[in-house]
């Protein structure tokens, strides 16, 4: 299944997406007397049952039962109020590369266990414009990732079993204000304000059934071999392979459970693939230009730049970046010594 968050007369609602049309999930349950929630953190806190009614609808719109469609919507991230947001650091060649660029080794504790950070819950965006500040727009930059919204309550979660908590895989682009990140990290705390101002995923959540004939199965839990692409204004700049995760979701979900609880709705990003953003980008750019002995000028999202990606079988998620038009500049209050 597709599932869908779209705003429809000031009311967000849950949906299927099916042959490239929305149906609203609660209304063509009405329709055969099966009763589901009208959002989908509502039903995603159902657990299993809450999947098997959607389950229900959706076999009842394929067979013409009923066929409720919603027209004339507004597209919403899938679950647009997450309880929580993590970012983990999944794809080694992402942080090798980034890392050389900088001129230092890599880290070893990467290999030891994954990590992730908490961005912020309360700006998640679907497709369409992202609103961003006069400051974003310094080195504003993109990050291509695969992202899990959790469908199960749990504490503790061995690897082994993780993959049973996850109710389907989105697109995530975790947007990087570059100049507020590294200004922040040399205190060694964030990311931050260089990260909390948007996050976007998107254009649907799908089932882990809909992937079966991509996944690989391994000792930690699922990968899947899905070819993931980012364009920048129409012109492809990323590419790479959600099987290259060198921390399967599993694991990651067996960390951040650890001592804690994960809850239904939960989003946890990959982490960026390699080639996946511009600071990644322009670090390797730089070094091939200089070899040549020439100069590269790097390049970042500017107001008004459309920023496409695509995911073999979760689908593609467009952005168009929009400046406000007032400034509320922080860079300018910083005090001086």
């Amino acid at each position: 299944m597709k599932f869908v968050s779209f705003l429809k007369d000031q009311e967000v609602r849950v949906g299927l997406s099916i042959d490239n049309k929305i149906y609203d999930l609660a209304e063509n349950g009405k329709a055969i007397d099966q009763q589901v929630p009208t959002s989908m953190l509502e039903l995603l806190w159902l657990e299993d049952a809450g999947m098997d009614a959607a389950r229900k609808v959706e076999a009842a719109i394929k067979a013409g039962t009923t066929s409720i469609t919603a027209d004339k919507v507004t597209m919403l991230a899938p679950i647009p109020n997450p309880p929580s947001c993590r970012d983990a650091y999944a794809f080694r060649q992402h942080v090798a590369t980034a890392r050389r660029n900088r001129g230092v080794e890599m880290i070893p504790e990467f290999d030891q266990y994954p990590i992730f950070y908490f961005t912020n819950h309360n700006a998640i965006y679907g497709e369409g414009n992202v609103l961003v500040e006069d400051d974003h727009m310094h080195k504003l930059d993109f990050e291509l990732e695969a992202a899990i919204i959790v469908g199960k309550r749990g504490k503790n979660i061995s690897a082994k079993d993780a993959d049973q908590y996850i109710a389907g895989y989105t697109i995530m682009n975790d947007l990087s204000a570059r100049v507020l990140q590294m200004e922040e990290m040399k205190l060694n705390l964030g990311p931050a304000k260089g990260k909390d101002f948007a996050t976007v995923i998107g254009p649907w959540m799908v089932t882990p059934d809909e992937l079966e004939q991509y996944k690989i199965e391994t000792e930690f839990g699922y990968k899947f071999d899905l070819k993931m692409k980012a364009f920048h204004n129409g012109k492809q700049v990323s590419e790479g392979c959600m099987k290259d995760m060198n921390w399967t979701f599993a694991e990651i979900l067996e960390r951040a459970s650890y001592g804690t609880e994960i809850y239904p709705g939960d989003v946890i990003g990959s982490g960026t693939v390699g080639t996946g953003c511009y600071l990644e980008l322009n670090g390797t750019w730089t070094l091939e230009a200089k070899a040549k002995g020439e100069e590269h000028t790097p390049i970042w999202l500017q107001d008004g730049d459309t920023i496409d990606m695509t995911i073999d079988g979760l689908g593609k998620l467009s952005n168009k970046m929009v400046k406000s038009k007032e400034s509320n500049s922080i860079l300018a209050k910083k005090k001086q010594a």
